[in-house]
C-alpha cells in the first residue's frame, strides 16, 4: 500500500442545492444525491490520506456546497470550481470578491464535454478569463472526450504558458477499442511537449466500457502517459461516483495502484500518488 495518495477526482452533488443539467433524464445510478460520508470508510480502507472535490455542474451553487462539504471534512484538502469563463469580468469580479480569500479554492473546470463546440476553450473571452486565473496563479481541469479536446488544449497552453493544466480522465483514451495508440496517443504526445500540461489518471473504468475491466485494460495507456509526461506530471483520481458505474471505489483504486506499483519505483511512485498533486493544486 502507498503511504500517501491524494485522491484529485471526487465529486459530490446535492439535488437540494444545485441543479445538474446532464443528470436530467439519467436512468442510471447516478440519478441522485451522492455526499461524501458515504465514501469516508472506503476511502480509508485503500488509503487515500487526502482528497479533492471537483465541479459536476456550470453553476454556482455546486461550487458554494462543495466548499460547504470540505470545510467540515478534514480529509478534503481543496475544490476544483467553476466560474463564469465567457464573462472575464465577472470571473476576475468573482474571484477577487469570493475565491481569493478561500482557501479550500484550488482551481477551476468547466464541463467543456457538454459544449457543441469541442473549441469553446478558444473563445476570446474565455481565453481571457482563463488569463485571469493564470494571474491567480489557479489551475484548469480539462475534461475532454474528444481529440479535438487535446488540439484546443494545445492552442490554450501555448497562448498561455503561465496556466496549468490537466487533461482529466487522460482524454478519454481509446481502452474500449484496445487501439494502440491512434490519434489520442500521437496528440497526448504533442500535449506532453508543453511542460504546462499535466496528466490526470482517473476514469479509466469508464472509459473501457466493461464492468469487469482489469489492470491488463488500462496498463497499456498508464504506461504511454507515464512515459510520455513523466512521472513529474502525472497524478490520481477516483472519479466517485461515476466511477461506480464500472465499479467499487475500492476496486478501481486497487486497479491503479497495482498498475503504477508494477511501472514505476517508489520515490517515483510518491509523485504521482501524492507531490504531484500537492504541487500543481497547492494543497
Amino acid at each position: 500500500m502507498p503511504g500517501r495518495i491524494v485522491d484529485t477526482h471526487i465529486h459530490v452533488w446535492d439535488f437540494e442545492k444545485a441543479e445538474y443539467p446532464w443528470l436530467n433524464g439519467n436512468t442510471s445510478i447516478l440519478n441522485r444525491t451522492f455526499q461524501l460520508d458515504e465514501l469516508d470508510a472506503e476511502a480509508g480502507e485503500v488509503g487515500i490520506t487526502a482528497g479533492l472535490l471537483v465541479q459536476a455542474a456550470n453553476n454556482p451553487e455546486d461550487t458554494q456546497n462543495m466548499l460547504e462539504v470540505a470545510r467540515k471534512t478534514e480529509w478534503i484538502k481543496g475544490v476544483v470550481g467553476w466560474l463564469p469563463l465567457t464573462n472575464p469580468a465577472e470571473t476576475e469580479k468573482v474571484l477577487k470578491e469570493n475565491y481569493s480569500k478561500e482557501k479550500y479554492f484550488k482551481g477551476v473546470r468547466h464541463l467543456i464535454h457538454d459544449e457543441a463546440d469541442p473549441k469553446w476553450l478558444l473563445k476570446e473571452e474565455v481565453l481571457e478569463s482563463l488569463e485571469v486565473l493564470s494571474s491567480y496563479d489557479l489551475p484548469y481541469d480539462v475534461v475532454g472526450v474528444l481529440p479535438q479536446h487535446i488540439e484546443t488544449t494545445l492552442v490554450v497552453a501555448e497562448r498561455i504558458p503561465s496556466l496549468k493544466l490537466v487533461l482529466d480522465h487522460l482524454n478519454q483514451p481509446p481502452i474500449a477499442t484496445r487501439e494502440k495508440f491512434g490519434r489520442w496517443g500521437d496528440m497526448m504526445k504533442e500535449a506532453s511537449k508543453l511542460k504546462n500540461i499535466h496528466a490526470k489518471i482517473s476514469g479509466l473504468g469508464t472509459t473501457s466500457k466493461k464492468q469487469e475491466w482489469t489492470k491488463a485494460d488500462v496498463l497499456p495507456y498508464v504506461e504511454f502517459v507515464l512515459e510520455a509526461f513523466g512521472q513529474g506530471r502525472c497524478f490520481c483520481g477516483g472519479d466517485w461516483p461515476v466511477s461506480l458505474l464500472a465499479g467499487s471505489y475500492s476496486r478501481t483504486w486497487k486497479i491503479y495502484t497495482s498498475v503504477i506499483d508494477s511501472l514505476l519505483k517508489k520515490e517515483q511512485r510518491n509523485n504521482v500518488y501524492y507531490a504531484n498533486a500537492v504541487a500543481f493544486y497547492k494543497l
